[in-house]
């Protein structure tokens, strides 16, 4: 059995967006006009599949402007509203470039303990190696052993060295080490994995603010880049772990994960509406070549079902 394409798998990640998105589309073009009422029910079909009320509102101001009293089909519909969604999409689709001078570049990544946080940062490894970047990763959640160990687990089916410390011990030692031994070795890439605890914001913004400050000592351009990893599944909470990640750790990228056919994908599109902030990457599945660069338009026609 082939290995499905790229195309196909995202196709499958949203799946239920696709789906419930294209049902409601088709059902709207019951008139033969792109009339107000029409416009009403394209609206509340792309509240329905997650794109939120501000990607919706904005979708239907550019359906009306270009096709308002005109007949249109489903298929014309739908291509539209593909168009309409790649606009949204195209400013934030940017991948995570390895510029930083000198080296290393370093990438925290944050995100909820469950959204695949540790995952990612292999998958994110396995990109840069693609490239033909020498990565390191450095064991920053030492709140959970289960975190240190999953990552030490990834770090060598990778085939990329990983800097740790016991658990329990403190996260800015062990970034001290990690950066102080990649740069030694001349490596081009340090993802740094940082607790997931959101329960107490005050404990992690000062953890992180530690770090912030250790690796200022060593490299006063670091961190170069803060990866929030969303889980897609969570649809709108995703979005209010925007809102507390930018606060608490001034998030300047996004990855969203666990496109895995049950998920809300149309969140990614309200998240690109409502923050702006760039999405490097999306992950499909669990393999390791799972998680690749955010195409704007193959993403944009596959939610809207004309891929």
């Amino acid at each position: 059995m082939s290995t499905p394409s790229w195309k196909e798998r995202l196709f499958g990640g949203f799946r239920k967006t696709s789906e419930r998105l294209t049902g409601n589309l088709t059902e709207v073009v019951g008139t033969a006009k792109l009339d107000d009422a029409t416009l009403d029910d394209v609206e509340d079909a792309l509240i329905m599949s997650d794109l939120g009320p501000s990607a919706a509102a904005r979708i239907r101001d550019k359906l009306a402007e270009k096709r308002f009293g005109l007949e249109i089909s489903a298929q014309e519909l739908k291509e539209a509203v593909a168009e309409e969604i790649a606009a949204i999409l195209r400013p934030v689709a940017k991948p995570l470039e390895i510029t930083a001078f000198p080296r290393p570049q370093v990438v925290l990544v944050i995100g909820v303990n469950g959204s695949g946080k540790t995952t990612t940062i292999a998958k994110l490894a396995h990109l840069f190696q693609e490239d033909d970047y020498e990565v390191m990763l450095a064991a920053g959640d030492t709140f959970r052993a289960a975190a240190i160990g999953q990552l030490a687990t990834w770090a060598d089916r990778v085939g990329v060295p990983l800097v740790r410390g016991p658990e329990g011990g403190d996260p800015a030692s062990i970034v001290f080490d990690a950066v102080k031994s990649a740069t030694d070795r001349g490596t081009d890439v340090l993802v740094v994995d940082t607790a997931g605890r959101l329960q107490n914001k005050r404990e992690l913004m000062d953890e992180l603010e530690k770090i912030r400050r250790v690796l200022g000592k060593l490299n006063p351009e670091a961190p170069h880049d803060v990866v929030l990893v969303l889980d897609a599944t969570n649809g709108q909470n995703a979005l209010s772990q925007i809102d507390v990640f930018r606060e608490v750790a001034g998030v300047t990228g996004l990855v969203m994960t666990k496109l895995d056919g049950t998920a809300r994908g149309g969140v990614l599109v309200a998240a690109a509406e409502q923050y702006g902030l760039p999405i490097h990457a999306i992950g499909v599945g669990e393999k390791i070549d799972d998680l690749r660069p955010f195409d704007p338009d193959l993403v944009a026609r596959v939610i809207a079902g004309v891929a």
